[in-house]
């Protein structure tokens, strides 16, 4: 599993949000996808890498604008349940 965490140019509500996470969901076959206004975050979780230059483009196309992205590995993490981590 990949996450890959991109900061974007000119969300200002939660309908901003939602654009982008639409956008990233039509386009790319992803787990979770999540965006921040206020911090003008969006985090996407994958399983398959995707490209900085597709990314931007289905961005743009939204009229928002992809001004940096890091790809890190992600792991799942598990719960804890009275004391004990549960996998």
């Amino acid at each position: 599993m990949i996450k890959i965490t991109m900061k974007i140019d000119g969300m200002m509500c939660g309908m901003c949000e939602s654009h982008i996470n639409d956008a990233i969901r039509k386009s790319f076959s992803v787990k979770k996808v999540t965006s921040s206004h206020s911090k003008g975050v969006t985090e996407i979780i994958t399983e398959s890498h995707i490209s900085e230059e597709d990314l931007k483009k289905a961005i743009s196309e939204t009229g928002y604008t992809l001004v940096d992205m890091k790809t890190e590995p992600y792991e799942k993490k598990g719960f804890v349940l009275f004391g004990r981590r549960e996998v």
